[in-house]
């Protein structure tokens, strides 16, 4: 995670500081706080794209991989949003899903990240035999 997100980024810190405060951290703030909103989010959804827990479509280019980080961070937000007790603020959601995003293509656009990132969940090459390689027989029959 440290390559993505090192410890002193900023999305690291809004993570450490929902996670260690998750029942308190809306009342530090007088409004709902959707730049530290947004880095958690962030922050959340590479490290459930690292799991790769619930990751069933494997994405197979930077959109792809994009849509999914998006899905993930969406994800966090919500919950978030579900647990302030603070309201949001006149376009407040769309103003933290656009300080997400904006997080994710900056730690996609650095450096080989988005390559690293497609590789890590790829299918590995196989060792058996594909179908279409293996010697076929009319006359073999089904075994049962």
């Amino acid at each position: 995670m440290d390559r993505f997100l090192a410890p002193h980024t900023s999305e690291a810190i809004a993570h450490s500081h929902l996670t260690e405060n998750w029942f308190t951290w809306d009342q530090d703030h007088p409004s709902f706080n959707e730049t530290l909103v947004a880095g958690c989010a962030s922050y959340q959804a590479f490290n459930r794209y690292l799991s790769g827990s619930d990751l069933f479509i494997v994405p197979r280019s930077r959109t792809e991989l994009e849509s999914v980080l998006r899905r993930y961070a969406y994800d966090g937000i919500h919950n978030a949003i579900a647990v302030s007790r603070q309201p949001l603020q006149r376009g407040g959601y769309s103003r933290t899903c656009m300080l997400a995003e904006k997080s994710i293509r900056e730690v996609l656009n650095t450096n080989d990240n988005a390559q690293v990132l497609l590789g890590l969940h790829s299918p590995k090459s196989m060792s058996q035999p594909t179908v279409s390689d293996r010697p076929f027989s009319p006359n073999t029959g089904i075994r049962t």
